[in-house]
């Protein structure tokens, strides 16, 4: 077996696990967040160095200073770095007090960066014949990759080799310091050449072969300015090549011999894990490195309870708690197939117990002919009713993570919950899309622990067994487990919420919205099955009209489907203008890439376009709608996530029903697939234009909130301000023009965006977009504002005080930022209007019963709500409905709600 030497960047990954990991701190307040993530590092590593028969070799490499012999050949080097963190500046010392413990070397040396020692330590390991891991991913430490010598991002765990260079910086390894000369580096303040960056560096090394050659020949470049500036900048190039190459005849401190992998000091290392407080890892020490951990910090009481005596004891106690952790096991991830299996509760931490119900002996585990239930295991029966004063006690705060599930289980055995709070929208609310929200990625975050994984439990591919098949001794840690955490992530992320301003939020907005979303998903929605698989069998035969027309077009058969084979024929066999291919080499034949073949007059792409659509409708819609129909219900019966956007929107799943297509004649024809049930109507509710509104009432657009208020058509009103044409004059033509610009400006459309839509000049199209932010210049001062307000706080605000995080609003890429300057711009609109449904949504159950209507609220669609209503009902839950909608919320522009009623949703859209 080879041996390996892994290097790890200890400097590099210092910053890097600052910002990527929480603040964590320690109980006397210490920062510790990067000492965290520097501890699962080591042992990751060390791990897999002791699992090659401890041959292998590990160090971690620190910069000594700042200073190094670089300062001497260009003395700005690094002169204008900013200065570190104050949080950040304690954990230096902590982290090289874990390298002691874990005892593996830590190694600097005085005039030397840190990646000059790793290139001195590889270059000596490769002649050794010794296989070398960079732990880092910093961009100039690629110039070392070869073979023999990889890279390894530590935090994405993801390696980096010739592919990952190649895309990174356009060239090859052993090219990457020509291309860092000549594009130089704002960080290290490495001059390279002004005006070239790495993109252009690349084109240039790659067509001369390296930097001396190109300099040599910059006489020969074609571009004026380029020539100019490469002739001008040569020896600032040379003087960055110097300061961006590694040295690697730095003086090794430690010989190679002396880094061999050893076994930590289970005393030294188990005290230093204790006193950051890191708990989590105390429970993996034993399990990788053999040291016990006998401290009763961090160990766990998990029960299982299967005594009714014993359970009525437990809730006996638990009546007297505050707050208590609940959580269900089941057969399914599908609220409507799956069996309750058993529950598991929680009100202290570390602490938490198991009550099985539905767990079975198989045939493949005693080799019955039949199921058989396990002995000592509680009925449903008894366990429902034992629990039932505790789960429905109003002293009690029934705590759960991603509670719309268990209610939604629970409710088919008609078993209630009240009150509850959530963890999971708790850590939506507070952190909204910049990480996750399921529990063990929060487990992991903020707790510093590893949890159970459910595949552990159960097992993955064809040996997976359902919950109901684990034994009670594995079933009971996992469950208790879920808990008992779900109990700590409530210590953790509650007090936040005040904190960080946010509890209006939650509480207002999104805990109460729980029930409405399980009473939503089980009512499901009734789909006519017979009209579905009339529809399918329509666009097959469509389907196959069209592919016989295509080969003929083509002259022989091909896979239509097939990306590759449209490619070949599309722009080898037929000659088409070819677009950039992908990095796989293959033509890309996307929509866009079709439609651009359309406009120029080919018929070709424009056929495949409409096979693609029916395969579309036929596939994701039909197939999709008709597998999804519930054998026991005869409905559909979607799935809302609560914290999957950025902005607070609901997004529909398993399947979506928020992208049904209503813009074509084919697409309606799925709509009318959802009916109502006999005796009743489909009702929709939709906000009219509220993003625009919302517009007028955040930007305080004087004109457009006129508008508003007055009645009148609000893109012929702004027709008519931008174009000064009278609005009874106002053509369609110009109206389509404004209603583009107005649901732009939303998007932050540039002027080429808008140019595409209007099949118009970008010049013409910028002339539109700088009048129209003259006519309102509050909306333009708006966007601003609000940019510059992402840029300082990494996110925008609601007009109800919901984040919504921008990331990359400060990329050194213009893309990317552009796209963040959108999202921006945007956000505070498409949030403030999910927030505003989302209290509607909150207000209707309760608005029904009062006045004693039948309806049931089936779907949201972004800004529409359909309801199942009672034909004798329509006009009267309309009424209230309506009324209740358009006062949600008070604002100078008046909020309104359009109405459609049917037997179908494309008659009653």
């Amino acid at each position: 077996m080879t041996k390996k030497l892994y290097l790890i960047d200890g400097s590099g990954f210092i910053f890097r696990a600052f910002h990527a990991l929480p603040p964590l701190r320690r109980a006397d307040g210490t920062p510790v967040g990067a000492v965290y993530g520097f501890c699962n590092i080591l042992m990751r590593f060390l791990e897999q160095a002791q699992a090659n028969h401890g041959e292998d070799y590990l160090a971690v490499i620190f910069d000594a200073a700042r200073k190094t012999f670089r300062q001497d050949i260009y003395p700005e080097y690094k002169a204008h770095r900013p200065d570190i963190p104050e949080d950040l500046i304690p954990q230096f010392s902590i982290i090289r007090q874990a390298c002691e413990a874990f005892q593996i070397p830590s190694i600097e040396l005085e005039g030397y960066e840190a990646d000059d020692l790793i290139a001195s330590y590889a270059d000596e390991a490769v002649k050794q014949g010794i296989e070398v891991i960079v732990v880092s991913s910093d961009k100039d430490l690629m110039q070392l990759v070869r073979p023999g010598i990889t890279m390894l991002d530590p935090i994405k765990n993801k390696p980096i080799a010739d592919a990952e260079v190649l895309e990174k910086f356009g060239v090859l390894p052993e090219k990457v310091i020509d291309v860092q000369a000549l594009a130089g580096d704002s960080v290290d303040n490495v001059p390279g050449i002004p005006g070239i960056g790495v993109k252009t560096a690349a084109e240039l090394i790659n067509m001369f072969g390296d930097l001396e050659t190109l300099l040599q020949q910059a006489e020969t470049i074609k571009q004026p300015k380029r020539r100019q500036l490469l002739m001008d900048y040569a020896e600032n190039a040379r003087i960055s090549k110097q300061l961006v190459t590694l040295c690697p005849t730095a003086p090794l401190p430690m010989a190679i011999e002396a880094l061999a992998v050893r076994s930590p000091d289970s005393i030294v290392l188990k005290d230093f894990v204790r006193l950051q407080g890191f708990t989590s890892l105390v429970s993996r020490l034993d399990k990788q490195f053999g040291v016990p951990a006998h401290s009763n910090e961090g160990e766990k009481n998990y029960h299982c309870i299967t005594d009714l005596a014993e359970l009525q004891a437990f809730v006996k106690e638990a009546l007297c708690q505050p707050v208590v952790a609940f959580d269900s096991e089941t057969t399914s991830l599908n609220i409507m197939e799956a069996e309750v299996v058993g529950f598991s509760l929680s009100f202290e931490s570390g602490t938490g117990v198991y009550i099985p119900i539905g767990h079975k002996r198989r045939q493949d585990q005693l080799m019955l002919a039949k199921e058989e239930p396990l002995d000592k295991q509680l009925s449903l029966t008894e366990v429902a009713a034992c629990l039932k004063p505790l789960l429905t006690d109003v002293a009690v705060l029934k705590v759960g993570h991603n509670l719309k599930y268990d209610l939604g289980v629970l409710a088919k055995y008609d078993i209630a919950i009240t009150p509850i709070t959530d963890t999971m929208l708790m850590s939506y609310v507070l952190d909204g899309s910049k990480h996750g929200h399921g529990m063990d990625e929060l487990a992991e975050r903020h707790l510093m622990h590893a949890t159970i994984k459910y595949t552990d439990v159960v097992g993955t591919g064809k040996n997976q067994k359902r919950f109901d098949e684990v034994d009670l001794e594995r079933a009971t840690a996992y469950a208790a487990e879920d808990a008992d955490v779900t109990f700590k992530l409530y210590q953790h992320l509650a007090p936040r919420l005040a904190l960080e301003k946010v509890t209006t939020v939650y509480e207002r907005i999104e805990r109460p919205l729980v029930p409405i979303i399980v009473a939503m998903e089980v009512a499901g929605i009734k789909v006519d099955d017979a009209l579905l698989r009339q529809l399918g069998n329509q666009y097959a035969m469509e389907m196959v009209v069209l592919e016989t027309l295509i080969h003929k077009l083509v002259g022989r058969p091909f896979n239509i489907g097939s990306p590759k084979q449209l490619g070949e024929v599309l722009f080898i066999e037929m000659g088409l203008p070819a677009p950039k291919k992908s990095k796989t080499g293959a033509y890309i034949t996307d929509v866009d890439v079709l439609e651009k073949l359309v406009e120029q007059g080919h018929e070709l792409p424009a056929k495949v376009l409409e096979w693609r659509g029916l395969s579309k409708l036929k596939s994701t819609y039909v197939d999709g709608l008709l597998a999804a129909i519930n054998h026991k219900t005869g409905r559909v019966h979607t799935s809302y996530s609560m914290a999957g956007t950025s902005t607070g929107r609901l997004a529909s799943s398993d399947p979506n029903l928020q992208n049904i297509p209503i813009r074509t004649e084919k697409g309606r024809q799925i709509r009318r697939a959802f009916i109502a049930e006999k005796g009743h109507k489909l009702l929709s509710l939709d906000y009219s234009q509220i993003e625009l509104r919302l517009l007028a009432e955040m930007a305080d657009v004087p004109q457009l909130s006129k508008a508003f208020r007055d009645g009148h058509d609000i893109h012929a009103a702004t027709a008519s301000e931008m174009f000064g044409v009278p609005l009874d004059q106002i053509t369609g033509d110009l109206r389509r023009r404004a209603k583009a610009i107005n649901f732009g400006i939303i998007y932050g459309i540039s002027a080429f965006g808008l140019a595409q839509q209007l099949s118009i000049s970008t010049g013409e199209a910028g002339g539109y977009i700088k009048a129209y932010f003259e006519k309102y210049p509050g909306i333009n001062d708006y966007m601003e504002k609000t940019k510059d307000y992402a840029r300082e706080h990494g996110y925008v605000k609601t007009l109800f005080g919901r984040k919504c995080f921008t990331p990359g609003i400060l990329d050194k890429s213009p893309g990317m930022r552009g796209f963040a300057e959108r999202q921006a711009i945007n956000a505070p609109l498409q949030g403030t209007n999910a927030d505003i449904i989302k209290k509607a949504m909150h207000r209707i159950p309760q608005t029904l019963e009062q006045h004693q209507l039948h309806a049931k609220m089936l779907l949201q669609v972004h800004d529409e709500l359909i309801f199942e209503v009672p034909e004798a009902e329509v006009e009267k839950t309309t009424e209230v409905l309506r009324k209740l909608m358009e006062g949600i919320v008070h604002l100078k522009v008046p909020l309104v709600v359009g109405v459609g009623v049917g037997n179908n949703w494309d008659e009653a859209h």
